[in-house]
């Protein structure tokens, strides 16, 4: 079509505009993939952190629970007492980093396109992201605190 009208033109590597923009994005979609990436396995690696921490204070605190259990606390408030400590827990990771991240992500401008750095969208959705992994994270050793045998809990040490 282009010969037709202008066969006087030389065409060298006629492409398809899909094809160029695709070539010219593949980089930026290769990084952004990577940084989703490594942003999935920062979330996951704290959700194993919370629920470390979170089962090692159930196993400090067995028997205290089991006397609870065994002055009649339910299930309920033994489950109760452990997520609102991983509530406190998960509340001061996410409120130091967020204050942290806030004040570095300076640093994360160069990489985003007409994107600001600090965008309270972002923030927000990262913060809700941390705070249901924390929550969820924090479900297992909650549930295995409330079905301590108070019987075996006051044998231990």
């Amino acid at each position: 079509a282009v010969l037709a009208v202008l066969p006087d033109v030389p065409l060298r590597n006629v492409q398809a505009m899909e094809e160029l923009m695709a070539r010219h994005v593949a980089q930026r979609r290769l990084t952004m993939l990577l940084l989703g990436l490594f942003g999935l396995l920062g979330l996951v690696i704290a959700a194993v952190g919370i629920y470390g921490v979170l089962s090692y204070v159930v196993s400090q605190r067995t028997r205290e629970i089991g006397v609870r259990m065994a002055l009649g606390a339910t299930r309920g408030k033994v489950v109760g007492m452990v997520m609102t400590k991983a509530c406190l827990l998960v509340a001061a990771g996410l409120l130091i980093g967020s204050v942290g991240a806030w004040y570095l992500s300076a640093a994360a401008e160069s990489f985003l396109f007409r994107t600001q750095a600090n965008d309270p969208r972002a923030f927000l959705v990262a913060l809700m992201a941390l705070g249901l992994a924390g929550l969820v994270a924090s479900a297992i050793p909650a549930r295995r605190a409330a079905s301590v045998d108070p019987m075996v809990a006051l044998r231990t040490e």
